[in-house]
């Protein structure tokens, strides 16, 4: 009789000493059931249930129109399939924002619906009362720093953030306050290589890069960009690992073939 494994959860105390043993952090998007099994099994660290499902699962042209209760569907898609990574929930835009009671109000939901692990939010000292709002429930809070894609009409580019010297000593202070409030982790997207480097040596907190260089802690990308579902969005700082755009639609091609022959279903496919 054959005993089954149990599998090692990841929590946020893991995270930390992997990042004091100099171990790299893996972190992928999901956001459905299926493609969430896979990236689980695959052994990922953080699975981050992104509000770029907004892009790529709605086709938004930005991260702002998804809502809370969508959030949350897709995180509860994603948690039934997880066994071993740690599940981040996106706060999507508009849920935490200068209010830090409906930033609390909306964490709570996502926490008790979803199942989910934890929550990020986009910001440093604009967003403070939120997270220590979301802290103060016992709640683990990751940050993002950078670019951050829920700012980008503020921002009115996605090109490279904090390559000026203001912008980078923000960065860093804002990477500081989110530590003593007690963050267990930020996401660097899109800023120069070496304030990563700056940013990474100075909290002791984990650091997940995303554009941001090899220094991180940890790197992330969305999952659909990472596989080549996506086709258009090719940024210098992507890597695809598979073509699937393409391989799907080889394969559609070729059912749609075989169905207008009469090929598929064969009489061997047939009851």
């Amino acid at each position: 009789m054959s005993v089954s494994k149990e599998v090692k959860r990841i929590t946020t105390h893991v995270l930390q000493e992997m990042k004091q043993k100099g171990e790299k952090i893996a972190m992928l998007t999901a956001y459905d059931y299926s493609l969430a099994t896979i990236v689980d099994e695959s052994g990922i660290d953080i699975i981050l249930v992104g509000d770029s499902a907004s892009n790529v699962m709605a086709g938004h042209e930005t991260t702002l129109p998804i809502t809370l209760d969508q959030m949350i569907y897709h995180a509860s898609s994603v948690v039934r399939a997880v066994k071993k990574a740690l599940v981040v929930v996106d706060l999507p835009f508009g849920s935490y924002q200068g209010n830090s009671k409906i930033a609390l109000e909306s964490t709570i939901r996502i926490m008790k619906e979803s199942g989910a692990h934890a929550v990020k939010l986009e910001g440093g000292v604009e967003i403070e009362d939120s997270i220590k709002r979301i802290l103060s429930a016992g709640v683990p809070v990751m940050g993002h720093l950078g670019l951050t894609p829920q700012s980008i009409y503020k921002f009115g580019t996605y090109t490279v953030r904090a390559r000026e010297e203001a912008e980078a000593n923000k960065l860093l202070s804002d990477a500081r306050l989110l530590e003593e409030l007690g963050c267990f982790a930020v996401v660097l997207e899109k800023i120069p290589s070496e304030l990563t480097k700056k940013v990474a040596k100075q909290i002791s907190m984990p650091t997940i890069g995303i554009g941001a260089g090899p220094h991180a802690d940890g790197q992330v990308l969305v999952l659909h960009d990472m596989l080549g579902i996506t086709k258009s969005f090719q940024p210098r700082f992507l890597r695809r690992y598979l073509n699937l755009f393409e391989t799907i639609k080889n394969a559609t091609e070729h059912y749609i073939q075989d169905v207008k022959s009469g090929d598929f279903p064969s009489d061997r496919e047939a009851y």
